[in-house]
């Protein structure tokens, strides 16, 4: 199991990112979040099997078809204890 967090930047908010990244990570069966960030950039923390973060990953280059990525940061993270499910917060 691994973990890790993205920044995602660009035209991000107000397009459904978030809750395009919610199916997106359940389909995948990741763990997690996504949250709107106050920079107008979206968090979106993912934890399970590594191909799966590493699709999750592909996706979020482009995210959903209104958004416009500019920019995509990704973190490796420790993995730790994570409510089930993917939620979408904030």
């Amino acid at each position: 199991m691994k973990a890790a967090r993205f920044i995602v930047r660009g035209r991000v908010q107000g397009v459904f990112f978030r809750a395009s990244a919610r199916e997106h990570a359940t389909a995948l069966r990741l763990d997690g979040h996504a949250r709107n960030l106050g920079d107008g950039s979206v968090e979106v923390v993912v934890q399970g099997d590594a191909a799966a973060i590493d699709r999750m990953e592909t996706w979020l280059h482009d995210g959903p078809p209104s958004a416009e990525v500019t920019e995509l940061y990704r973190e490796d993270l420790g993995v730790h204890d994570v409510l089930p499910g993917f939620r979408v917060v904030g």
